[in-house]
């Protein structure tokens, strides 16, 4: 959530004489808090988790939360930690410390920072610079408490080297903007919550909670169903004895006579 730079915009790319000191050490860690309350730490790990989701069959896309991304090659002291982002055309989906721009070959193609009181003007303007400067193609902003801006949604799309304001609209008191590089809507519901939609399926993405709260519910059925299944094998093998019993019984009986 913090961003350590030299200048407030990124770099261009070092040339291609430039070689990499491998004896310079990246910090993977900042120091700083992940999220200053429960409005920042809820919509970022519920955006995070829900994208995760959403990608997990990509191979070629890689999110991430809260990360140290570094920009400009031999120089540990630029970097900055986007709340959430995501790249497309990856190398591989794998576990990483930090993002390298020059290693990984390109910078991230969507951001988005949740405003906390302490960062929100610097996400407008230092920020901003520096995710134009690296360019990522979509840059966005929410405000989870509605202090610090509004709208409490801000998109934009990279043109030319400058951002343009993403449109949004306003149906059912949901603010929505529709993301190209994600191919989905960021929707702002009553109660400043930020919702993920599918315009294609129609579909809501789920977040964290409600994908566990499936998951023990589809758990609670299939106990139910096996209970269930096994009470009925009891019922019948109890059936089953009882006929035997009789059988036997009736048996004695003729032997009898």
């Amino acid at each position: 959530m913090t961003t350590r730079a030299i200048s407030g915009v990124a770099q261009p790319p070092p040339g291609a004489d430039e070689i990499e000191d491998l004896s310079i050490e990246y910090p993977s860690s900042d120091g700083e808090p992940m999220a200053e309350s429960d409005w920042q730490y809820g919509a970022l790990t519920d955006t995070v988790s829900a994208l995760r989701v959403r990608f997990r069959d990509r191979p070629d896309v890689y999110i991430a939360g809260d990360m140290l991304v570094y920009y400009r090659m031999n120089d540990n002291r630029v970097s900055v930690a986007p709340d959430v982002y995501a790249v497309f055309g990856t190398t591989g989906n794998h576990r990483r410390h930090s993002w390298f721009v020059w290693r990984e070959g390109k910078a991230p193609d969507f951001v988005l920072e949740i405003a906390s009181q302490s960062t929100w003007e610097r996400d407008a303007v230092e920020k901003r610079d520096i995710y134009a400067g690296m360019g990522v193609t979509e840059y966005w902003r929410f405000d989870p408490t509605g202090e610090c801006f509004t709208p409490a949604l801000v998109g934009e799309r990279l043109e030319d080297g400058e951002y343009r304001e993403i449109p949004l609209s306003s149906e059912d008191s949901i603010l929505r903007g529709h993301s190209d590089v994600l191919g989905l809507d960021f929707c702002v519901l009553p109660g400043l919550e930020l919702r993920l939609y599918d315009p294609v399926s129609g579909l809501w993405l789920h977040t964290h909670q409600e994908s566990e709260i499936a998951r023990e519910a589809a758990e609670t059925a299939l106990g139910t169903e096996q209970a269930a299944r096994q009470d009925a094998e009891a019922a019948r093998q109890a059936a089953e004895d009882e006929a035997r019993m009789l059988r036997e019984r009736l048996r004695e009986l003729e032997s009898r006579e």
